[in-house]
């Protein structure tokens, strides 16, 4: 019987033990897509206790912040609501997650939060009810003095080189400027892109939100389309010069529908007017701008991903009273690989469709992404157009050799550009050295069943290039 995740862990095969220990485990991590908030890196924030950094709790606001995989995991135990974004004490909210984690077995959320506590707390235990007071201690008291243990010094000793950030297009990226004129800070920050309020022009909130886009270039209203697309140009290129590397779109699904700019003009017109606007309205206006965004990506040689077939707030009651992103959101049946496909050729038929990666909730679409990539790729870079990681309710052991193996299968996954944490919490580096080890399983198990050459050049070529060469060219670091 092997040990509970000792130096091998997850790791079959001496194959796939060496590719690990020589190629991946000391490689940098570009960290391309997350949501951690800026300002706590600027302001090098250190956390009171472990429930803070794990658990969250309530922003300024009322809104709520923290791992909603954790919350998920104490629901699914009966956990009250009062102690996971209620009021109760920190320490008796950490409790019931100790208490919830020794039924995860099979869960990601067990792994993850043990490599957590043994990479940075040195705790080699396993955390259950009965060592949550032993661990409470533990990680409060090196959260409290550890100097290793403030935000920057979580993201240096995890060999962070890049985080790209998620930021709407009014953000004054005020957080981001101070970090790049820190000399202090080693690693890199970037804001990324993320429209979404923009193109949701049959959601609540929309004018109120294109009003607060006008504001922001210094315009009173956005009288037109041609003016809605002015702004955004206006705001890429500033996000470009604060050194944007990516922009994300997290759609319910990707549209197409063309129209002409008089059409869609009609239909924002008639939204900015309170007015409700149909399905096939709303496509075309999301089509007209998502062209529009492809091509200043190009231009400006940004990153264009695609996030979709999510269902999101299905839990009606706690939705309304919590609001969104707090782990009441389930893996949609959109089909729309078609729609994804014309825009990219609508895109390619002036020659600026930009480098992008594609990411579904649904892993029924891995074959289906798989053969899209195939369809547009050129030669401006290798794997210009990528399938990326296994995302969210596929972010486990299963999820990312499926994934991996169907890019594999059509394409070469020899490019990929590998894992992201698409986290918000600065202790979940740890989901890279997880991955890494899948990785280096996965190719270490087609060398041994001999489907791959033990050629010593090319896997260290590969498997360098997953964890980190592929995304450094593609992000251009």
């Amino acid at each position: 019987m092997k040990a509970f995740m000792d130096k091998e862990f997850m790791l079959q095969s001496p194959t796939a033990q060496h590719l690990y220990h020589a190629y991946a485990e000391d490689m940098p991590i570009c960290d391309y897509h997350c949501h951690i908030p800026p300002r706590e890196i600027y302001e090098n924030r250190r956390f009171d206790n472990i429930a803070q950094v794990w658990l969250g709790g309530r922003n300024p606001d009322g809104s709520y912040f923290g791992d909603h995989y954790k919350w998920r995991v104490m629901r699914s135990n009966g956990v009250p609501e009062e102690y996971i974004t209620g009021d109760k004490p920190d320490r008796e909210r950490f409790q019931k997650f100790a208490e919830a984690l020794p039924m995860a077995i099979g869960n990601p959320m067990y792994h993850w939060t043990n490599l957590e506590l043994h990479t940075f707390f040195g705790y080699d235990g396993v955390l259950n009810g009965d060592t949550a007071e032993e661990v409470w201690n533990l990680c409060n008291d090196k959260l409290q003095h550890d100097p290793k243990l403030t935000v920057r010094g979580l993201i240096e000793q995890s060999n962070v080189a890049f985080i790209g950030t998620t930021d709407d297009p009014i953000d004054s990226l005020e957080w981001h400027k101070k970090i790049k004129e820190d000399p202090t800070i080693k690693f890199t920050v970037a804001p990324s892109f993320r429209p979404d309020k923009v193109l949701n022009i049959n959601k609540p909130g929309f004018a109120e939100y294109m009003g607060k886009l006008a504001a922001a270039v210094g315009k009173e209203k956005l009288a037109c389309i041609n003016c809605v697309t002015s702004a955004l140009t206006d705001r890429i290129e500033f996000f470009a010069e604060m050194g944007c590397r990516a922009s994300d779109h997290g759609l319910d699904y990707i549209p197409y529908r063309e129209a002409t700019t008089e059409e869609v003009n009609a239909i924002y017109q008639k939204a900015m007017k309170g007015e409700a606007v149909t399905t096939e309205e709303a496509e075309k206006y999301q089509t007209y701008i998502l062209i529009h965004l492809g091509k200043q990506y190009h231009r400006l040689g940004i990153v264009m991903q695609f996030h979709y077939n999510c269902l999101r707030g299905v839990n009606r009651k706690m939705n309304t009273l919590l609001g969104p992103d707090t782990g009441f959101d389930m893996i949609n049946t959109a089909t729309c690989g078609g729609q994804i496909a014309a825009l990219l050729s609508a895109l390619n038929d002036t020659d600026e469709c930009p480098k992008t990666i594609i990411y579904s909730l649904n892993p029924g679409d891995d074959a289906q992404i798989g053969t899209i990539l195939g369809c547009f790729q050129n030669s401006e870079i290798p794997g210009k157009i990528q399938h990326g990681s296994a995302w969210w309710f596929n972010d486990h052991k299963i999820g990312m050799e499926e994934q991996m193996s169907r890019l594999a299968s059509l394409g070469l996954l020899g490019n990929f550009v590998g894992m992201l944490t698409d986290s918000r919490s600065f202790l979940s580096y740890t989901r890279h050295d997880y991955f890494r080890r899948i990785l280096c399983n996965l190719i270490g198990q087609w060398v041994e069943d001999g489907e791959y050459p033990n050629d010593e050049k090319a896997l260290e070529k590969i498997v360098k290039g997953i964890c980190f060469d592929n995304a450094k060219r593609y992000f251009n670091l």
